[in-house]
């Protein structure tokens, strides 16, 4: 039986200011990911580094994610609307954000901050991967509710009567009903044959609960250079490659090859080969230790 995805976006409105569940399950994300990191720096998980220390490489990461996210997205998904309105780069309310160009962005902040404090660069990595995926999974969820970045449709498929009604994905006269038209049309069935994919929670689930317990798990103790890092890129490459096999292309780019291969998956296979090389690469390399506190 599908399900109609009707959830108000808008999580709390203070007269005209409106904060939307997107932003909060960003927050949400962010807030995990410094409870743990602190938790593993009191551990002495980074030598040398104290808490100022984390505090200003978590400032740096959340900088990184935001503004390499945004201009990810523009470079990889709207290239040619930067190029007709370049201030569009800037409209951040329309929405678009993308994970690879926020990994750049952290991968930047993270070389800052490493020569800064004398850290060899991927140890910093290494302890940066762990924090990654509940962000991933929050944001995931976050789209789910916003009604965007919709799966393809379940009908005449293997999961031919199952799936998710996203309003916003749906064709006239259903798009400009209101919500109770809406509502009454999906009650009668006249809606099954637009269910779809609800491929934001199968990311959220992988990219994020599966990702962040085996991360958490796998670095419960020290590993070697490289190691998580490897695993991280590796594992979430693999995830996204998948999911996009049942997950809508973009509007504006379609598929670029083979009646297939999206942009996700195009932006994905370098951090599938580069997880390997690196897994590879530690079984030479130093561990680093703990710092006795």
């Amino acid at each position: 039986m599908p399900y109609l995805d009707q959830i108000d976006p808008i999580a709390v409105s203070l007269g005209p200011v409106k904060v939307h569940w997107y932003g909060l399950m960003y927050l949400l994300g962010f807030a995990v990911a410094w409870w743990l990191g602190a938790r593993r720096a009191r551990a002495g998980r980074l030598p040398g580094v104290t808490e100022a220390g984390f505090s200003d490489l978590m400032f740096y990461t959340m900088l990184g994610v935001v503004l390499g996210g945004r201009i990810g997205y523009m470079l990889f998904y709207g290239f040619a609307d930067l190029l007709h309105d370049p201030l569009s780069l800037f409209r951040v309310w329309e929405g678009g954000m993308s994970f690879h160009g926020g990994l750049l962005g952290v991968l930047a902040a993270i070389g800052w901050w490493s020569r800064k404090h004398r850290l060899h660069f991927f140890d910093t990595v290494d302890f940066i991967a762990p924090l990654v995926p509940a962000g991933l999974g929050f944001g995931r969820i976050g789209n789910y509710i916003g009604g965007e970045l919709w799966g393809k449709p379940t009908a005449g498929t293997f999961f031919d009567g199952w799936g998710v009604v996203f309003p916003r994905a749906l064709p006239e006269p259903f798009a400009s009903m209101s919500p109770a038209a809406l509502r009454a049309q999906f009650e009668t069935g006249a809606l099954n044959a637009f269910a779809r994919h609800p491929s934001q929670l199968y990311q959220a689930a992988l990219e994020g609960l599966v990702l962040f317990c085996v991360l958490v798990w796998y670095s419960r103790k020290p590993r070697p250079r490289y190691a998580v890092s490897g695993w991280f890129a590796l594992l979430y490459g693999c995830f996204r490659f998948l999911v996009e096999f049942v997950r809508e292309p973009d509007a504006q780019l379609g598929y670029l090859a083979f009646g297939w291969l999206t942009m996700g998956q195009l932006l994905s296979t370098p951090l599938i080969l580069l997880g390997l090389y690196w897994l590879w690469k530690s079984r030479s390399s130093p561990t680093l230790e703990p710092e006795s506190r």
